[in-house]
């Protein structure tokens, strides 16, 4: 049985010589048997948060505990047994080597943890039958429709039986006759004895999930109330990778975007004075701020829900 925990999780790289902090501060816990969607845009950190439970990438700061292990503290033959024996890995592109058969693919795991041929046949088969895919055990991966893939790279996931499944957007590359195969399936996977996280930006999955993670905030709308904000020279009005929710109009004084640069230093982007506004993709998009807002003087600035401020847009057009 795993139950996972995940506490104070912070993930930071640098991508084009800026530093991105998609994952801030993150708390989250998802019992056994549970299906929990890990649901946002691209960018959001749904791909590197898998990662990290399946020890592919070790988080910034934070913890992540699979049932009594502490996985960001694994490291040699421990951190190999638990890639190995406790999480199995559904990738998007579906990873099937074009050379071997559905059964080939799904037995590999197997023959390389050391596992006899007849009895890595005998657990592919099985496995290939459970999903559905008995008759296609001895077809290429080019022979096979996209849903069908899927299904194997879903059974190629369960081949040590593990007790948690991470599934990164399995239904990216799946028309809607095989996005509702697979989801069946993966609905299925989550019961007593295995927990299943799937990151996706495709809101299906959400009515089938028990637990929903919204990595990203939605759109802010016109029930968000105007906001004043008065800052003093120096002071940040929002920063990078903080949720957006309003749009801003400067009033008096003069506000600078820039970027965290991975030498330490920062790259400034624009300076908004009297008149303009900032702040409006994120709340557009439902994505994370992309930049941090600092006052360069005493500043006044009016905050403004989405349709509040599409409102005020037209008013002056």
């Amino acid at each position: 049985m795993a139950a996972l925990r995940i506490q104070d999780l912070a993930i930071e790289y640098v991508q084009g010589g800026y530093v991105v902090r998609p994952i801030d501060g993150l708390d989250f816990s998802a019992e056994d048997g549970e299906l929990v969607i890990l649901l946002g845009p691209s960018g959001s950190g749904k791909t590197t948060l898998l990662s990290c439970m399946a020890s592919l990438l070790r988080p910034t700061e934070g913890t992540i505990l699979v049932g009594s292990t502490e996985v960001t503290r694994l490291s040699g033959a421990e951190l190999e047994q638990y890639r190995r024996g406790t999480v199995g890995i559904v990738f998007q592109a579906f990873n099937l080597v074009p050379s071997l058969t559905a059964r080939e693919n799904v037995a590999a795991p197997l023959r390389l943890a050391g596992v006899s041929r007849a009895d890595a046949y005998r657990r592919a088969d099985e496995l290939l039958e459970r999903v559905g895919l008995s008759e296609r055990a001895g077809h290429l991966p080019s022979r096979m429709s996209g849903g069908q893939q899927q299904r194997a790279a879903i059974a190629r996931a369960l081949v040590h039986d593990p007790p948690l499944i991470v599934a990164d957007e399995p239904t990216a590359h799946l028309d809607f006759v095989q996005v509702e195969e697979v989801l069946g399936l993966i609905r299925e996977l989550a019961a007593p004895g295995r927990l299943v996280v799937v990151a996706t930006h495709d809101d299906r999955f959400s009515p089938l999930a028990d637990r929903v993670i919204e990595l990203a905030p939605k759109p802010a709308g016109e029930e968000l109330p105007t906001r004043s904000a008065v800052l003093a020279a120096g002071d940040v009005l929002f920063a990078q990778g903080e949720p957006s929710q309003l749009i801003y109009v400067v009033e008096e004084g003069e506000i600078e975007l820039f970027r965290p640069l991975a030498d330490g230093g920062e790259e400034v982007l624009s300076r908004r004075g009297p008149g303009t506004w900032l702040g409006e993709m994120g709340p557009m998009l439902g994505l994370p701020r992309s930049a941090t807002a600092r006052a360069v003087e005493p500043s006044r600035l009016t905050g403004y829900g989405l349709q509040e401020f599409r409102r005020l847009r037209a008013a002056k057009s």
